[in-house]
């Protein structure tokens, strides 16, 4: 049953000056036509560095972690998680980091990586987030943190690093682009060399498989200093085709 444009209008207007969150189709033509909310606008350039990080990191989520494994120059392993993570392409495959500012001297990861040039991102699931968060502990350059927390590794094929053993996912990296974003804040952009999966996560036809996200389990990085989520809530939505829309108006009768 199609509604009358007038009638929704109406209702909108009452719901917002009610208070009242919109639902369903409805809260959909609120957000496009940009919402009954107020807001409040914030002037980063007026904000000190740790309330942008605030406001950023509490909205930007969830965020993919990438537990980084580096080796220094004299073959100190380090592994570090980081939620400024994400894939940037697939041909060529390159994956990136982003990299805070420490007061005084780089981080480790940032120091190894400037270095080398070589990185293994491993995907940290529920079942590693123990370990992975005992890696995040603030030891000195001279400290493998994998030992720390207990964590078996194994020789990557084309770089120095190792991987994790226990990370169902991980990914040898070469560095391409190393950006100096703001006072020793940087972007790493890594290459994707080889990619390791184990098998208890694949699925279907051996030649092209894939990936079961709920074997995977991975876990990411919410807001303030200590939430994560696992991600198992899902839903699916189809992408919508242009050529089905313009079907549908050529089939709708119009009024003259």
């Amino acid at each position: 049953m199609s509604e009358n444009p007038a009638e929704v209008v109406a209702l909108r207007e009452r719901r917002a000056g009610q208070g009242h969150a919109p639902t369903g189709n409805r809260q959909v033509e609120s957000l496009a036509d940009g919402g009954p909310f107020p807001t409040r606008h914030f002037d980063f350039a007026a904000l000190p560095g740790a309330d942008r990080y605030r406001l950023l990191a509490s909205t930007i989520m969830p965020r993919p972690i990438a537990w980084v494994v580096t080796r220094s120059r004299d073959g100190i392993v380090n592994a570090a998680p980081y939620s400024f993570f994400n894939l940037f392409g697939a041909d060529r495959p390159v994956v990136a980091l982003g990299i805070l500012a420490r007061p005084g001297e780089p981080k480790d990861t940032a120091a190894n990586i400037r270095a080398t040039g070589e990185f293994v991102v491993n995907l940290v699931p529920f079942a590693l987030a123990e370990a992975m968060n005992a890696t995040c502990v603030d030891a000195p350059p001279d400290v493998d943190e994998t030992e720390i927390a207990g964590l078996a590794t194994i020789p990557s094929l084309a770089i120095a690093p190792p991987r994790i053993a226990a990370s169902p996912v991980a990914f040898e990296c070469r560095l391409t682009h190393l950006l100096e974003t703001g006072p020793g804040q940087l972007l790493a952009v890594g290459e994707v060399l080889h990619a390791h999966y184990a098998r208890h996560v694949l699925t279907g036809d051996p030649q092209r498989p894939r990936v079961d996200h709920t074997a995977l389990d991975l876990v990411g990085r919410m807001h303030g200093g200590s939430a994560y989520t696992r991600t198992r809530d899902l839903f699916d939505l189809d992408r919508p085709l242009w050529r089905d829309r313009r079907d549908i108006d050529r089939a709708t009768p119009h009024k003259e």
